[in-house]
């Protein structure tokens, strides 16, 4: 495993770290807890130390996992997790960032994961004009300072917002989307951003929910409960239609497509780490397995800007087209 400083925290976090909203057993439909046991041993052993979480993955179980993993070798692994956002189905998404609720949340998250800190504590995808916003920072600061936190951040729900976010205040890190086929985060300035203020950067989604594994066609009946299922068909038939654009890149390389979704989220050096979500052992080798490669060249690079140029993955309206399932 290679590892990388996450901004100006002292911290230095595994290239490839372990998404786990999948572990709560809800948003990517139901999961075995002796597998998601196993993929956490297995990703470990490969010398991954940063592990991602929220209270709201499973109501709070994907944060218990973890907890009981890691119950005996606490202090060898970063943790982060996340507070804000409430319970929801569907695009709509409930939030408190009251300080009553971010202490309660902590105090729960701590319990589930049984210790006494966080190492990185993310609001949950906030507004950008959080009414409290000044208070909610005041409050992390006092957490990081009594030592229940050791740093906070940002997990965004677009680049747009933690690059306002990071100019408003003194962020340790943030969390965005930033995958092959959504470039927002280069396009707008947020990592050339970030590296120059020093705030660590944490690229999830790399595989776009898993179409970008080339091994989803769009038209998949999900599990009730999985958040993709919110999806319109047609946005989910573009999603999977991507890897072809991307395949030709892979000409002369004995490595597949889901490295090269890694190495693309590696090559910019604002990136602290990129957490792919890992559900089973076979997983956490294939995608561990990327510190193994050679990174990509500027003309590897170049190729993958020029394909996500011309073409467009994303309808703007898709979120508004959908009447709640596919």
């Amino acid at each position: 495993m290679r590892y990388r400083p996450l901004g100006n925290t002292g911290l230095n976090v595994s290239e490839v770290g372990f998404g786990t909203w999948g572990l709560g057993g809800t948003s990517y439909g139901p999961v075995a807890d002796e597998e998601s046991r196993l993929a956490l041993e297995a990703a470990f052993a490969r010398g991954v130390n940063f592990y991602d979480t929220s209270d709201l993955y499973g109501d709070g179980h994907s944060e218990e996992i973890l907890g009981e993993a890691f119950a005996g070798k606490r202090h060898q692994v970063l943790i982060a997790t996340k507070v804000g956002m409430l319970p929801h189905s569907g695009f709509e998404m409930p939030q408190d960032f009251s300080i009553p609720h971010i202490a309660r949340a902590l105090h729960a998250s701590l319990r589930r994961l049984r210790t006494d800190y966080i190492d990185l504590y993310f609001l949950h995808s906030p507004p950008p004009d959080l009414p409290n916003w000044d208070e909610v920072i005041g409050t992390l600061e006092q957490l990081q300072t009594s030592g229940a936190i050791r740093a906070f951040g940002l997990s965004a729900r677009s680049p747009g917002d933690a690059r306002t976010a990071i100019e408003r205040s003194n962020l340790a890190a943030v969390q965005v989307n930033f995958n092959l086929i959504d470039q927002r985060a280069l396009d707008d300035g947020l990592l050339a951003r970030c590296a120059a203020r020093g705030v660590g950067v944490v690229a999830r989604t790399p595989f776009c929910f898993g179409f970008l594994t080339g091994t989803l066609t769009g038209d998949e009946q999900f599990a009730p409960g999985d958040h993709r299922a919110n999806w319109p068909r047609e946005q989910l038939r573009r999603w999977a239609a991507a890897p072809d654009v991307f395949r030709p890149l892979l000409r002369g390389h004995d490595h597949t497509l889901v490295q090269l979704a890694l190495q693309w989220c590696l090559s910019d050096a604002a990136v602290s780490t990129v957490i792919p979500g890992m559900l089973t052992r076979v997983e956490v080798d294939q995608d561990t397995g990327v510190v193994d490669l050679p990174g990509l060249t500027a003309e590897e690079r170049d190729a993958v800007r020029m394909a996500y140029r011309s073409h467009l993955f994303y309808d703007p309206g898709a979120k508004t087209a959908s009447t709640g399932r596919p």
